[in-house]
Parts: structure tokens; C-alpha cells; sequence
């Protein structure tokens, strides 16, 4: 018990020698210490004295409890508060010495502008900035730092003081390696963040998100078709993006945008049923047809067979940018599929009633699509296509069977055969010529019976006429 009083009256005591001893510190000295606590705004660091010093918890920077910190004296009453950045007219040459060789930040006021750079007020001292070290990046209008005050570091500095130079770019690009070292834990696939756009380039646009640069593509700013990116996002602006993909430790960061807007997939098969219209936009063609927009984020494709009859590729009617209307043929929406046709199409499957609508040796009136290898096709309604093989065409001998009618023209043909489980009609415009040829021939048969039959009545009206008189 009287050994434990006895430690703690020599603790005393040599507590209370070195407050005899200690110097309060004056305004702009340069204080090292221990940050034992942080709370609010402000933060309390040990230093040695009878009471901690106070300062900024936003001057920081990534330091917490139990760091050592250095910063000038900036106020002493009622309490000693520090700062990490030098205050305007508060420090000497080797308080600036001391800022320098502790890589500090200073406080400096731009006062104008000379053949190389910036001159700069640091605390009453002179100090120099190269053009190039006033900002990052190209500098559009350098008078617009004139008369700012803006944190630089010492770069420079001579024994006798006459040289100091100083840069504001080094300062910008620690800060921001501080920032990203924070913001690299957040970059990983399907996080969603806050940054601001840096640069535009022909294929997208650069992505400040804290100190590390992602690359938004143009085919990711929106769901809507964007061609020129500064037509979706401009230089300085804010913007909320997704991370879709990290790849080469990190270096290379992949944003999207897309997820802000609502996804016109999710319903589609609602709002765009088959056998529904539709009006777009072509925007793009390619070798085996034509991709519509229907929508902004919704494009379609019109397969070349699709084509309204008598239409082919490279026509006019169907360059980019025209505007068409059609019917949807299929939608599925898991693979983001939306295949369209500029001709009707049929609701139902028009091959159930096939061989009841179309039985063998009818003649109908169809619609030439198109002339291939073994004959040419024909519609005979909307999702019914027949065959009239080589061998059932009407042309001169040694003519082209399958150049013999334009695609649109309406023919007679006669059904020979209809096999619904293939998906087969077969025609023939010599039998439905045939046909109509003896229709014609009976025709003319029973009205020359009708003819004679008329005379020999005249003829018998006559004789009995004659008989009369």
C-alpha cells in the first residue's frame, strides 16, 4: 500500500516538474504528436503538454488513433489548435523549411503570372509555380487561378530562400493516390458509384470515381443507341455508374450506366406480343437483314426473308433511318431476342387447317414471293408459303422458270398437294391453267346447247305459225 502511494506521489512529481519546464508553444511552430482521439470535427493529439491540441478531423487524411501526426501552431487561446497546412502571414523561413522537409502542405496566394508560370505568396515569401504544376491536365485558361489561394507543396526551397518553388499538381496527384487507395476496395463487379466524368474520346468516356479513372464505353451509357458520347455526358459531370468488370489487377476498370434506366426487356412479351405491330427505325443492316428500333434500347431483327414482297436489301425503302411498321414474329426475352417481319404475319399456326382450306385440285389466288432453285414460292396467306416446282411454270421453251413473275404478282394456281406435317404445298399454274381452260370449253359447250336449243324452238313456233294460215 505504501508502496503504491509512493509510485504515484514520484509520478506526480515528475508530471509536475515538466509542466514547470514546459514552453507553451507559439503561433506557427511546428508541433509533433500522437493522435489519441477523435471525435466530431475535431481531433486531439498529444504532444507533451499539460492538454492535448486540437485539429481538423478532414485534415486527417487516412490517419486514425495511435498515429503520429506534424502540424504548425496556428491558434494558442483558449485552447492550442493545429493545422497540417500552413496559414497565410503565420510562418518564417524555417517554418517553411520544416513544411518542406516533412512534405506538408502550404497555404499560397497566386499574384500573377510570368513567361514560365505562377508567382505565388507563401506566407509573405515568394515562391514560384510552373505553369505545368498549377493543375493536371491541360490548362485552357491559366488567368482563371489568378488571385486564388490554393494549397501547393514545396518542391523547392534554397538554403537562403531566395528560390522556393512550389506545385500544386504533386499535391493533387498524392491526394488523389490517398483517395484511391480507399477507393480501389470499393472496385469490384456490381458495385455501384459516384464519379465524375474526366474525359471524352470517340468510343466513350473516362470516369474519375476517387482517384482511380474507369473506362463508361459508349454502348454502356444507356439502353438507347448512343453514337456520339458527348451526346449522353459532358466534361466535370456527375454520374452514377456500375462496375460490370475489373481486369488486369485493377488497371483496367469497366463502368456501365445502363441499370439507371429501366430495362424495356423485362415486359417485353407483354408489350410486343406476336402477331402485334410495330413502327421503328432501321439502324443498322447487316448480311442477313435489318435491325429496327423499336424502342429506345430495344432493337429488332427483320431477317432479309422478311422483307415486304418485291423488297430487296439495299432498296431505298429500306436504308437507315427509314421509318417502318411490321408485326413481331417472335420475342424471348431471356436471350433479349426480338425477331420482326415487315410483312403480316400469322396469329395462329395457319398449317393446323392447311388441308382443309386447300384441298388437292382447288384453284386459289396466291402471291409471288420469290423465285429460287426449285421453282418459285408463294404465299398463299400470312405464315403459308407453297412451292410451284420448275416443272408446274408456264414460260417459252429454254426461258428461266424462276424468273417468270415478279415477287407481288398474283397468279391462279391449282393445289396438288398439301402436307402439313412437313410443311409442304405444292402447286401448279399448268393445271390451274388447264383447269380453267376446260371450265372455259364446258362454259362454251352448254351455251351452244343453249344456242341450238333457242333455234329449234324458233323453228318449231315457225312451222306451227305456218300451219295457221
Amino acid at each position: 500500500m505504501t508502496q503504491t502511494r509512493d509510485n504515484a506521489e514520484a509520478t506526480f512529481a515528475e508530471a509536475f516538474e515538466a509542466s514547470l519546464n514546459f514552453k507553451t508553444p507559439a503561433q506557427g511552430d511546428l508541433l509533433r504528436g500522437q493522435i489519441v482521439s477523435i471525435s466530431g470535427d475535431d481531433a486531439f493529439v498529444s504532444y507533451g503538454g499539460p492538454s492535448e491540441a486540437v485539429m481538423a478531423t478532414a485534415e486527417l487524411e487516412g490517419l486514425e488513433v495511435g498515429d503520429s501526426v506534424e502540424a504548425t501552431v496556428v491558434r494558442t487561446a483558449p485552447d492550442i489548435r493545429i493545422s497540417r497546412k500552413m496559414m497565410k502571414g503565420k510562418a518564417s523561413l524555417d517554418q517553411l523549411r520544416g513544411m518542406y522537409e516533412n512534405r506538408l502542405p502550404v497555404q499560397g496566394k497566386v499574384t500573377g503570372r510570368n513567361k514560365g508560370g505562377f508567382d505565388v505568396s507563401v506566407a509573405g515569401l515568394r515562391a514560384f509555380c510552373p505553369l505545368s504544376q498549377i493543375a493536371l491536365g491541360k490548362i485552357e485558361n491559366p488567368d482563371a487561378f489568378l488571385n486564388e489561394t490554393l494549397d501547393f507543396r514545396v518542391t523547392e526551397l534554397s538554403e537562403d530562400g531566395r528560390r522556393i518553388v512550389v506545385s500544386r499538381a504533386a499535391l493533387i496527384k498524392e491526394e488523389s493516390a490517398a483517395r484511391a487507395v480507399e477507393t480501389r476496395k470499393a472496385i469490384v463487379p456490381g458495385a455501384e458509384l459516384t464519379g465524375r466524368v474526366k474525359t471524352i474520346t470517340p468510343f466513350g468516356a473516362f470516369v474519375d470515381l476517387g482517384g482511380i479513372d474507369g473506362l463508361l464505353h459508349v454502348s454502356e451509357m444507356s439502353r438507347r443507341r448512343v453514337t456520339d458520347p458527348k451526346d449522353a455526358v459532358s466534361v466535370g459531370q456527375e454520374v452514377r455508374v456500375k462496375v460490370i468488370k475489373v481486369d488486369n489487377d485493377g488497371k483496367r476498370i469497366s463502368l456501365s450506366m445502363k441499370d439507371q434506366e429501366p430495362d424495356p426487356w423485362s415486359d417485353v412479351a407483354d408489350r410486343y406480343p406476336v402477331g402485334s405491330q410495330f413502327s421503328g427505325k432501321i439502324v443498322r443492316s447487316t448480311d442477313f437483314g435489318y435491325f429496327v428500333e423499336v424502342e429506345p434500347g430495344l432493337d429488332g431483327l427483320v431477317h432479309l426473308s422478311q422483307l415486304p414482297l418485291g423488297v430487296k436489301q439495299g432498296d431505298d425503302s429500306v436504308g437507315i433511318g427509314s421509318a417502318v411498321t411490321g408485326w413481331v414474329r417472335e420475342v424471348d426475352p431471356s436471350k433479349k431476342r426480338l425477331s420482326l417481319s415487315l410483312r403480316e404475319v400469322a396469329v395462329n399456326d395457319p398449317w393446323e387447317t392447311a388441308a382443309q382450306k386447300y384441298a388437292a385440285g382447288r384453284v386459289i389466288e396466291v402471291t409471288v414471293d420469290h423465285g429460287a432453285g426449285p421453282g418459285i414460292f408463294v404465299q398463299l396467306e400470312p405464315g403459308l408459303t407453297g412451292l410451284i416446282p420448275n416443272s408446274e411454270i408456264i414460260v417459252p421453251p429454254g426461258a428461266d422458270p424462276t424468273k417468270a413473275h415478279q415477287a407481288g404478282e398474283k397468279l391462279l394456281v391449282r393445289v396438288m398437294s398439301v402436307d402439313p406435317s412437313r410443311k409442304r404445298i405444292s402447286l401448279s399454274a399448268e393445271a390451274a391453267k388447264a383447269a380453267a381452260e376446260r371450265e372455259e370449253y364446258v362454259k362454251f359447250v352448254d351455251d351452244q346447247k343453249v344456242d341450238e336449243g333457242e333455234s329449234a324452238m324458233a323453228m318449231a313456233f315457225r312451222k306451227a305459225m305456218e300451219k295457221k294460215t
